[in-house]
């Protein structure tokens, strides 16, 4: 499957100022197979590490680095590969099981910036935030990965929309009815799907969503297996377990604002917000805080206790939440559940295009369910989960700071009127 990070992967190798990269995000989403895809493109070789129960490995790094010569000839003898300056691609992979190697990528940046380095690790967010774990401030570059997003799931099944899709955005002009139902058509199948690649390779395999479940339901036990492995105490574990499987009925709610009385009776923010950060940091989960002002700039006016909670992929969601398939395609879901998966699939859209999440209400009486920044200019956004296009929020927003253009998200078609974009649900990932 093509990878849109492929493209910021050859942006970084012709970069000027090129330092060693960490690429961050959940497990399973596929960072080693599109590096390395990406390094078999375009160096001569790729000299791959797998530092996960590799203790010979680490030890290169854990016995010192005395210089990046001599690191270098122990690494070739490791994989029996020469490795070459600017021709070969390093990718250290699961590099948070080992710190020294990932301190060694300061050296690497300040006395040998001519090696291309790639550092991977599931958990890497996670492992940076270890008390007493070393971080080469300044001396390496950073990306995020993110499940298959809908423009991705449209380059493997449907490319030819891609452009029309764009071309209609950019235009507020119709696209075709017939290529407006196909498109709606392909993102209630995202929504089932997701961006998940076992899960898509399931679909692509077998054409048969109950098996897609099964592997989504998989991965989200991988997810808490990783918790029981890679937390520090048991009684966290536990902790981060109880957030995550709370998150369908969090989302289920007509207030969909995170309420810790739903993890169980009587608990406190002070219990579970270290699990929070836990599953934020593990990509797992995507955090969109409350703002109290639609003014520049927004982070000035965000309310950290306040938020809402979303899975990072729309189908570990939908089958974590136990929707039917069939429920989904023929567009039966109840109101709740319906705003719920839409909102979640906006969500993941919206963060994998860079946009920090916020959502705003006024004294309990109008919510907008997003808002954003673009460079200084801050953009309400409005999610509908079919075609109501009921606005009232909207409208209280724009009056209550002046805002002249708007975004509504719907299934109906592209247009502009009133100063409110709307985008059908289809284009999310146009908003960037």
């Amino acid at each position: 499957m093509k990878r849109l990070i492929e493209e910021k992967l050859l942006q970084w190798k012709n970069s000027d100022g090129r330092k060693p990269l960490l690429v961050y995000g959940a497990r399973q989403i596929g960072k080693t197979h599109s590096i390395m895809e990406f390094g078999t493109k375009n160096y001569a070789s790729v000299a791959y590490f797998y530092f996960d129960n590799n203790p010979d490995l680490c030890k290169l790094f854990e016995d010192g680095v005395s210089s990046i010569a001599s690191l270098k000839a122990k690494l070739e003898a490791n994989i029996n590969q020469a490795i070459s300056p600017e021709n070969t691609l390093i990718i250290f992979d699961e590099v948070q099981t080992c710190p020294a190697a990932l301190n060694s990528l300061k050296r690497f940046q300040e006395t040998a910036s001519e090696y291309h380095i790639i550092a991977v690790g599931s958990l890497l967010g996670v492992a940076l935030k270890r008390e007493g774990f070393s971080f080469p401030v300044g001396k390496v570059d950073e990306m995020n990965m993110y499940p298959l997003t809908f423009e991705e799931f449209l380059m493997e099944f449907n490319p030819k929309l891609l452009s029309l899709i764009k071309k209609c955005y950019e235009s507020d002009a119709l696209l075709a009815s017939g290529l407006h139902t196909q498109a709606l058509e392909l993102f209630l199948q995202y929504l089932v799907i997701g961006g998940m690649p076992e899960a898509i390779m399931e679909y692509k395999k077998t054409n048969n969503f109950t098996l897609v479940k099964a592997k989504q339901l998989a991965l989200c036990n991988n997810y808490i297996l990783d918790m029981n492995k890679y937390t520090e105490t048991k009684a966290q574990a536990v902790r981060n377990e109880a957030v995550y499987n709370t998150l369908p009925s969090q989302l289920a709610k007509e207030n969909r604002k995170f309420q810790y009385a739903l993890i169980k009776s009587g608990a406190r923010a002070s219990e579970y917000e270290l699990s929070l950060n836990w599953l934020e940091k593990a990509a797992v989960i995507i955090r969109c805080n409350k703002v109290n002002e639609g003014k520049e700039s927004l982070a000035n006016y965000e309310d950290f206790l306040s938020f809402k909670v979303y899975m990072s992929d729309v189908g570990l969601y939908s089958a974590k939440s136990n929707h039917s398939h069939l429920s989904i395609l023929g567009r039966t879901l109840g109101d709740a559940a319906k705003g719920a998966i839409t909102e979640n699939y906006i969500a993941q859209q919206l963060n994998a295009n860079g946009h920090k999440l916020y959502y705003w209400e006024s004294n309990n009486q109008a919510e907008l369910d997003f808002v954003i920044q673009i460079d200084n200019k801050i953009i309400p956004i409005e999610a509908k989960s079919w075609e109501a296009v009921r606005s009232q929020s909207l409208e209280t927003f724009r009056k209550k700071y002046s805002i002249k253009e708007a975004i509504r998200i719907s299934a109906k078609n592209f247009g502009f009127k009133n100063g409110i974009k709307s985008v059908p649900l289809y284009a999310v990932w146009c908003i960037r």
